[in-house]
């Protein structure tokens, strides 16, 4: 008998287990406002738990919950209970009130008596939604980031003044030059943002400790020069992103989309740390008129970013919005359910997602990226240098590279020419890249066209080489330092670990090829060449060098000072870039294709002991991809794909999800 109770036991924890697994979590934003029904309301909860969606997040309006010196929160206390109810777990949006109530929010105080508005708010709403059962966490802020522009506040000046006078003078001086550039007001709002946002998470741990903090940026490929995640981490427990296509992927095709959440997803990671990190904000309807680019997500672009954030590693994905808002801004735009609040094409599409997930547990549980065979870095301070000096008709296509975006577009050139190889790369800015490690053989990093290299990180790159690492730089990268001191001009700081320093550039409006072996290679906008000392020579012309290789101690460090990346990015062509980088990643996992496949992309994860890969067809037809190593299974198609060992034949718009031997 007692064999039998420990049996049960047993099973009741591996069911308790097993339903508690990390699978990601999927759901939508629920939008409560006056006017609304307590039957609206609840059927939004039903339909999302009838469909496999598990959590929902709700923008906390002052507005709509306090009036005069009266607060009643009946209004929110409907959607809790019915989350409650419905077993739908809720992120709750701290949104105090500003004067105009915008559908974004506010990103910093407006005065001191906006400041302690803002204590009272999160003082009474966190005091009254804190004991809900169906509470996941708190939301600090609604899409930080200001576009690189302080607001015109006394408030924001009086703390401006402040910070100013708690900077101290940094110990390198761009080697006496007088510095005609200020960066004073980016490296302000840096950490005036991590400020403020540690301040409201400080300001709700005084009523509750016990639920998760998060927060969701925007506009990731614009603002990203504005955040320090490393320094969000200590308060929060997990990171999100706001991945709108009509407002947020600006830099990309409509048939790059899928390419550009994959690229979010890898920045968003590694500025998560060790912490999760959510999709909190994802595109779910229609655009009338709001977005820069409006447009209806098809089904199947649902199912793609879908799939894209979960391959991975999100924990969750939430869809702006389950159903639209009724009055202002984007009013009856961008819901999951139509205005009769029945399931659309898109709903359906995201809950065959869901319930496909919570079918296959197994597969779903604890999903990791597989580690990278290459780290591509941004650097912050070429982000602001590059806003800095924006001269001229910013709508000459001719000079892309030169615009604002150039550095951005770089970095995706190289992670899209990987995709398409079925290479697992991560993206990360400079800061968090583990610089501590004793040994980098094997390690690969790409830094395309980073134009700034603060002097902080030269030590760093110069260990990364000596201790065995392969560093591939492109374009214009090291051209400034921090200060806009042209480094070639000056003495090149990493002159011996290149082998060399920078002749000159040339600028060639528009597009060109440059030979290497036997491959041209599409180059865009600027030509740099080599004046070597002690580095082989990989490409020349005549007698100018344009690439070269170089042994620095038990590492090596590929230059090629020309926009190749952003080249075959223009013309849609990277296959002769591919043949070139991809004899140059130290180690290459055999989980890719064997070339380079224009518009297919494909991300790898492992889940338990098993590894797979989904692989997204972009390319407007049906293709046939020859995989490196032969794959076992296939464990998902939305199109009726088919897989036979290192064969797949994949139709346009698909999404497969492979198993490997």
């Amino acid at each position: 008998m007692k064999k039998v109770k420990l049996l049960f036991v047993m099973l009741f924890i591996m069911l308790t287990a097993s339903l508690n697994a990390n699978v990601p979590l999927i759901g939508g934003q629920v939008i409560i406002e006056p006017g609304q029904s307590d039957a609206e309301i609840e059927h939004w909860f039903k339909i999302m738990h009838d469909n496999g969606m598990k959590v929902t997040r709700i923008r906390m309006f002052e507005e709509y919950m306090h009036v005069g010196d009266q607060w009643d929160f009946t209004l929110f206390d409907k959607a809790f209970k019915a989350a409650e109810k419905y077993g739908i777990k809720v992120f709750a949006t701290l949104f105090p009130s500003t004067p105009n109530n915008s559908i974004g929010g506010f990103k910093f105080p407006l005065d001191d008596a906006h400041e302690r508005q803002v204590v009272t708010y999160i003082e009474k709403t966190v005091n009254h939604y804190k004991n809900f059962k169906c509470l996941l966490g708190w939301v600090l802020m609604n899409e930080p980031g200001m576009g690189g522009e302080l607001p015109k506040t006394d408030y924001t000046k009086r703390k401006f003044e402040e910070w100013k006078k708690q900077q101290t003078e940094p110990a390198y001086q761009s080697k006496g030059y007088t510095k005609l550039v200020n960066f004073d007001e980016e490296r302000f709002l840096v950490d005036y943002t991590t400020w403020y946002l540690g301040w409201l998470a400080n300001e709700i741990k005084k009523y509750d400790s016990d639920h998760e903090m998060h927060v969701n940026n925007h506009q990731i490929y614009d603002n990203v020069a504005e955040y320090d995640f490393p320094a969000w981490r200590p308060y929060l427990t997990s990171l999100g992103a706001s991945a709108h296509a009509s407002w947020h992927f600006g830099y990309f095709k409509r048939q790059q989309y899928p390419m550009a959440m994959f690229a979010n997803c890898s920045i968003i990671r590694s500025g998560a740390g060790e912490l999760p990190f959510w999709i909190t904000e994802l595109q779910g309807g229609n655009n009338t008129y709001s977005g820069y680019r409006p447009f209806c997500p098809t089904a199947e672009e649902i199912t793609q970013w879908m799939w894209t954030s979960i391959a991975s590693g999100t924990q969750g994905i939430i869809f702006w919005s389950l159903n639209p808002r009724s009055i202002g801004e984007e009013s009856g735009e961008w819901a999951l359910l139509n205005f009769q609040n029945m399931p659309s094409d898109r709903f359906e599409a995201a809950s065959k997602v869901a319930l496909f997930m919570d079918k296959n547990r197994k597969i779903f549980e604890d999903i990791r990226p597989f580690e990278a065979d290459v780290d591509i870095l941004y650097i912050r301070e070429s982000l602001w240098t590059e806003r800095k000096i924006q001269y001229g008709d910013l709508d000459d296509s001719t000079y892309e590279g030169r615009h604002k975006g150039g550095v951005m577009k770089s970095v995706l050139a190289f992670y899209e020419m990987l995709l398409e190889n079925g290479v697992n790369a991560s993206i990360a800015e400079i800061n968090e890249y583990d610089w501590d490690k004793k040994d980098y053989k094997g390690k690969t990093l790409i830094i395309p066209n980073q134009i700034t290299l603060p002097s902080s990180q030269w030590e760093h790159l110069r260990q990364f080489v000596k201790k065995g690492g392969k560093l591939i730089v492109e374009g214009l990268t090291s051209f400034y330092d921090e200060n806009m001191l042209c480094l070639f001009q000056t003495g090149f700081p990493l002159q011996d670990v290149f082998g060399g320093s920078l002749q000159e550039t040339k600028c060639i409006p528009g597009d060109f090829t440059m030979q290497f072996g036997s491959d041209k290679v599409n180059t865009h906008l600027w030509k740099g060449y080599i004046y070597n000392q002690k580095g082989k020579i990989i490409a020349n012309e005549g007698n100018k060098i344009t690439a070269t290789r170089h042994q620095f101690g038990n590492g090596e460090v590929v230059w090629i000072p020309s926009l190749v990346g952003l080249g075959g990015r223009r013309i849609g062509n990277y296959h002769p870039l591919s043949n070139f980088i991809l004899k140059e990643i130290q180690e290459l996992s055999n989980h890719r294709f064997t070339r380079n496949y224009p518009g297919i992309y494909m991300q790898s994860f492992n889940s338990g002991k098993n590894n797979y890969s989904l692989v997204i067809n972009k390319s407007g037809a049906q293709k046939n991809v020859e995989l490196k190593a032969p794959a076992s299974k296939l464990i998902y198609s939305d199109k009726n794909g088919h897989l036979s060992r290192t064969m797949l034949t994949i139709h346009p718009e698909e999404c497969m999800i492979i198993q490997w031997k």
